[in-house]
């Protein structure tokens, strides 16, 4: 019996396989190609992928569709690139896919060349030419024409749809975009009215009629056409989520919250609620909220995504990481998870791991614009700018409407001295980005560094007209200092101060403020305040700890550098501080421990071994101080300070020539415009016998320096370089400056033996 039931199970395994492999490939396409599609419903895009790729590859002469909607999903993920090579494949497989067609032309219109939206445009005619003009079809051919410029051409072409189909929500708002390029105001919103008018039953024209008044400051009338929505659909998610968000730019922060928490009960914003919260600085309550939606939604993504950007902004690193690990225990490839786990190894500096969590995504999203920003910020930890600048621009040529990329990568550029570069990189941003808040505000900060005053008070007031955020409100009094007007940058900064309290910039601006004045007591009292209204505050503790320690006042230093310890211990610049406060009571020893401890418990720190190296130095003890700064220039090899300090002690007291070199001319290559470091591989040429290759560095170093040091060996190297007579003139410049340091006397002998 048991051989019998073996053998009756046995052809029962053969059936069902019969039966798998007795389907066809056509039917296997269609099973791959609907399960894809239900996928897609839920936003589970990664395995929609494999289910679509399964469906191009069952029947390969039929994959036209599974291609299509392949893009279709990329296009949902914003990786525009794979989105456009998909269409492209959907007609290598079939040329006269219409979708794919016009897909493809959309997305070539939507380029920022010239010539692609003229290539765009031949294509659109051509497909008009072939059949049937629908209105997707000359939507986008009107989108060529005001592109290029033909505006008459399009406005044409847009009223012909609009004549066809009254109401066409794409028509209408293209057509008044061209009215307003043609400067018609009025009859841009005649387009609209008319429009809403001939569709009394849409809900989406009244919405974009909101839009324009909300566009040109007329509130009450943009509230009115979003209530009219909601009046006859009361559950319509757009128009509250419009309406939301006028109410919170007009500072109705209340009647705001309460409609984000009532759009948060729909389908699609099941989050808002909680990003309002977060946005709100209501980090912990968003938290809540988060939780709460992913125990009743566990397969919802993007609240899972949510959740562990609130918990890292908290602090919670943990918590993020089990929200992750189970995730990835569900399905090992979520490209989401495994993206996130990647920015906390980074965090972590467990660059390693961090980089196999990438790569690892990389070859499942291999032109994602996601993946190369994390690439990019790997290889910032790591120290490697330039890959990191490059990764940043490769990630913006993938998609260029990243706007936080596009923002983070002008920050950067910036805070390199690189402020063309990062104004280039803002004006590059697509047409409809260009007037964002934040790009004005990089675009600002770019003409502050560049000296461009009067192109910054522009972008402030453009700004400032729209929104009277902290960042432009920080900006406005920075120029008026440099204006010499102290009163109005003080009015500024407590607008700001009074929006958020705890903004460290903003206080510290208002503290310049005074001492721009001289009024040094008064900077001192209102940091003290503000500090003392921000107990729980790290940087602010640390700030008034720092400007008390400028102040003398050692003790009251340390009770506020305590204090920040307390609020934050990982808070690596309190530390710093105390070490500076250590010194100045004599306490060295303790100092040392302190910077020790701080290197010992983070290898990667930079700024501990560059302080033991300052604090060795202090003593004279020189080897300890070297062996120091070695290990600063190998953590960070873009440390300049660190490079020039072990280059001099080199020099001085190692007699290590072609190290010193090395590091000398490093730390010029990253500061050439740092007075001191051009005077230290100056003088190493100099140490090196090469005096004319010394002269140029040397005074460059004079230039820019009051240090008498400089004049000095700039006055050794001309007369060593046979140039006496500047080499004398320069040497008694240097003796009415001060004659009493020991390089005086050097100078005097080197010029007199070279008499």
């Amino acid at each position: 019996m048991k051989y019998r039931n073996r053998v009756l199970a046995g052809a029962a395994f053969c059936a069902l396989m019969m039966c798998g492999c007795g389907e066809t490939p056509e039917a296997r396409r269609t099973r791959f190609l609907s399960k894809g599609k239900e996928l897609v419903a839920k936003r589970d895009y990664q395995r929609a992928l494999l289910e679509l790729r399964n469906a191009a590859q069952a029947v390969p002469k039929e994959a036209a569709d599974p291609y299509y909607q392949m893009g279709l999903v990329y296009a949902g993920m914003q990786d525009y690139r794979s989105a456009y090579e998909a269409f492209q494949k959907a007609l290598s497989v079939n040329p006269n896919h219409a979708e794919a067609r016009l897909k493809v032309a959309q997305m070539m219109a939507a380029s920022e060349d010239d010539k692609i939206v003229r290539d765009a445009n031949s294509k659109l005619e051509k497909l008009l030419a072939g059949g049937k003009p629908d209105v997707d079809t000359l939507n986008t051919l009107a989108l060529t024409e005001l592109r290029l410029g033909r505006i008459e051409n399009a406005v044409q072409t847009l009223e012909k749809v609009i004549m066809q189909s009254p109401g066409e929500l794409i028509s209408t708002l293209t057509l008044a975009r061209a009215k307003m390029i043609q400067g018609e105001t009025k009859a841009a919103e005649d387009v609209l009215k008319q429009a809403a008018a001939a569709a009394p039953k849409s809900s989406e024209l009244p919405r974009v009629l909101a839009g324009f008044y909300a566009d040109q400051r007329r509130w009450t009338e943009a509230e009115e056409q979003l209530r009219k929505v909601l009046a006859t659909d009361a559950a319509n998610g757009p128009a509250m989520l419009d309406l939301a968000r006028l109410l919170a730019n007009q500072g109705r922060k209340p009647e705001a919250e309460q409609m984000f928490k009532k759009l948060s009960a729909t389908e699609s914003f099941r989050s808002i609620y909680a990003a309002f919260l977060y946005d709100e600085n209501r980090s912990a309550e968003a938290a809540k909220e988060l939780e709460r939606l992913a125990g009743q939604y566990p397969d919802d993504r993007q609240i899972r995504t949510n959740l562990v950007v609130v918990y890292r902004a908290l602090g919670r690193k943990d918590d993020a990481r089990k929200v992750l690990e189970r995730a990835l225990k569900k399905f090992e490839r979520d490209s989401d998870a495994l993206l996130q786990r990647a920015e906390i190894l980074i965090e972590e500096k467990q660059y390693a791991q961090a980089e196999t969590d990438v790569n690892a995504v990389r070859k499942l999203r291999p032109t994602s614009p996601e993946v190369r920003y994390i690439t990019a910020k790997l290889n910032r930890a790591k120290g490697s700018l330039l890959t990191y600048r490059q990764e940043m621009e490769e990630a913006l040529r993938l998609n260029p409407a990243l706007l936080p990329v596009r923002v983070e990568l002008a920050e950067s550029l910036i805070a390199g001295k690189e402020a063309k570069a990062a104004l280039n990189v803002v004006n590059s941003a697509p047409q409809f980005q260009k007037a964002a808040l934040p790009l004005l505000v990089q675009r600002n900060w770019a003409h502050w560094a560049m000296g461009e005053m009067a192109a910054m008070r522009q972008g402030i007031d453009a700004g400032l007209g729209e929104s009277r955020t902290n960042d432009l409100l920080v900006q406005d009094a920075m120029w008026k200092l440099r204006s010499n007007n102290a009163a109005g940058a003080r009015a500024s900064l407590e607008e700001a101060l009074k929006q958020d309290p705890g903004d460290l910039r903003a206080l510290k601006a208002l503290s310049n403020s005074f001492l721009a004045q001289k009024d040094r007591d008064l900077a001192l009292k209102t940091v003290k305040a503000y500090a003392a209204m921000n107990p729980k505050s790290a940087l602010m503790q640390e700030y008034l700890g720092a400007m008390l320690l400028q102040n003398m006042d050692l003790e009251g230093a340390r009770r506020a550098l305590d204090a920040a310890k307390a609020a934050d211990p990982k808070f690596l610049q309190t530390d710093l501080t105390l070490a500076q406060v250590e010194v100045m009571q004599g306490k060295v020893d303790d100092a040392r421990k302190r910077l020790e401890s701080l290197a010992a418990s983070d290898p990667s720190n930079v700024l501990a071994p560059l302080w033991l190296g300052n604090l060795e130095t202090m003593k004279g003890n020189y080897p300890r101080a070297i062996a120091e700064y070695r290990k600063a220039v190998s953590s960070n090899p873009n440390d300049a300070q660190a490079a020039n300090n072990l280059a001099y002690l080199l020099i001085e007291h190692a007699k290590e020539t072609e190290e010193a070199l090395k590091h000398a001319q490093r730390a010029v290559e990253l500061s050439p415009d740092d007075p001191d470091y051009c005077d230290t591989l100056g003088w190493v040429l100099y140490r090196k016998g090469l005096y004319r290759s010394a002269i140029p560095y040397l005074e460059r170093a004079t230039a820019n320096s009051r240090s008498v040091v400089s004049k000095y060996h700039l006055a050794m190297a001309y007369a060593m370089a046979g140039d006496r007579k500047r080499g004398e003139s320069t040497l008694q410049a240097a003796l009415k400056v001060n004659s009493r340091v020991p390089e005086a006397e050097a100078a005097q002998k080197v010029l007199s033996q070279a008499n």
